[in-house]
């Protein structure tokens, strides 16, 4: 299958681009959840093509693509030196708001444009509208730190009683049913759920709304709606409150599921319990719908899947971006950039850092609009 074979490139090229182009830190960001490596590769930056870019690039939005981004960055100005590229991080509300409030050219979400907030983008975007453009995807990790416990299978229902505050201890009934050969703990389960209205927290709550309705009867969002647990501010906050916290669990990108923090393993329905792994959530997003209309490039993905292999919980970022109206200080570094991230050795980067490649036929048209741009 072609994209399984883009699969395996990409896992290739990204060990050699990424390695250590994590440890980059984007301007004006506490949000890295990066890791130590040496310096990076710089074998893909002959294929960037600078044009006339210039000057410095403002962007924020969701931390859960940081990490890729960050590894962008890194290739990006090396190739084209007269570039800074400023991506903060703060959360897809945040970038949102930014961008249709004219602060910076180009935003991060994990959640598509809502209708009102397309509508606020035409007094930004003169003549046109902000645009998604599907560019990194990945599995959203449920990560856990329980004494003793190296490996734990949860399903849709016990998930959505977790962090709905219903099951509270780790040796609860229903836990042991799903692991039968673990030794679960007479531990309060600490359940931490983002802070700051987040395009994590509105695919992850999707999954539960999706697979296990009875149990989650909130609407969904980017912001938090469950009563109970405790809270933390990005994708690093989770993380660091998971790795300190015995007992905790939360949701996260996949890429700051690590030093301590285990990733459990989800029963679908499938044949097997499903891994948090980049590879199967390749598998659940090459499914995923567009379901944009004109210009914009949104997806419908499938959170109830019950194909064996497949992750259910994932989300896919895009990039918001005006189709017309950009400004043109930034439009030629806007353009240069986001067709480096869609390019093939842009998204070769992403399997290296812990993310899923835009499934072929996606992205082609992804490449297309971003040379439309005006």
């Amino acid at each position: 299958m072609k994209l399984q074979r883009k699969n395996r490139r990409a896992l290739a090229l990204g060990a050699i681009a990424v390695s250590g182009a994590l440890a980059l830190t984007a301007c004006g960001s506490d949000d890295t959840g990066t890791s130590d490596g040496a310096s990076s590769s710089t074998a893909a930056n002959s294929s960037i093509k600078c044009d006339d870019a210039k000057g410095q690039l403002l962007a924020d939005g969701s931390s859960a693509q940081k990490n890729a981004i960050d590894a962008w960055v890194k290739q990006f100005t090396a190739a084209c030196s007269g570039v800074q590229i400023n991506y903060k991080g703060g959360g897809s509300g945040a970038g949102v708001t930014a961008f249709t409030q004219g602060q910076v050219a180009f935003a991060g979400s994990d959640s598509a444009l809502k209708p009102e907030e397309v509508t606020a983008s035409k007094s930004v975007c003169k003549g046109g509208q902000g645009i998604d453009l599907p560019m990194v995807g990945g599995p959203i990790a449920v990560g856990f730190n329980v004494p003793g416990v190296d490996k734990l299978v949860l399903n849709a229902e016990t998930l959505a009683k977790i962090f709905d505050s219903k099951i509270t201890n780790w040796n609860d009934k229903a836990i042991k049913a799903l692991n039968p050969d673990a030794t679960l703990p007479d531990l309060k389960i600490q359940a931490f759920h983002r802070s700051d209205e987040s395009g994590t927290t509105d695919n992850f709550t999707k999954y539960l709304i999706a697979a296990s309705p009875a149990n989650w009867k909130y609407e969904g969002g980017k912001a938090w709606q469950a009563k109970g647990g405790q809270s933390a501010s990005g994708s690093s906050g989770v993380a660091q409150q998971v790795k300190q916290t015995s007992g905790a669990i939360s949701y996260m990108e996949l890429s700051y599921a690590k030093d301590g923090i285990v990733p459990v393993t989800i029963d679908t329905g499938a044949s097997a319990p499903v891994e948090a792994t980049v590879e199967n959530a390749t598998k659940a997003i090459a499914a995923a719908q567009v379901v944009g209309t004109g210009k914009d490039l949104s997806l419908k993905l499938d959170y109830a899947t019950k194909a064996d292999g497949a992750y259910p919980i994932t989300l896919v970022t895009y990039e918001i971006v005006c189709d017309k109206g950009n400004k043109s200080d930034s439009l030629p570094a806007t353009k240069a950039f986001l067709r480096y991230i869609a390019s093939e050795d842009g998204q070769g980067v992403l399997a290296g850092a812990g993310y899923a490649p835009i499934p072929d036929d996606i992205i082609a048209k992804v490449r297309t609009t971003i040379e439309g741009l005006s």
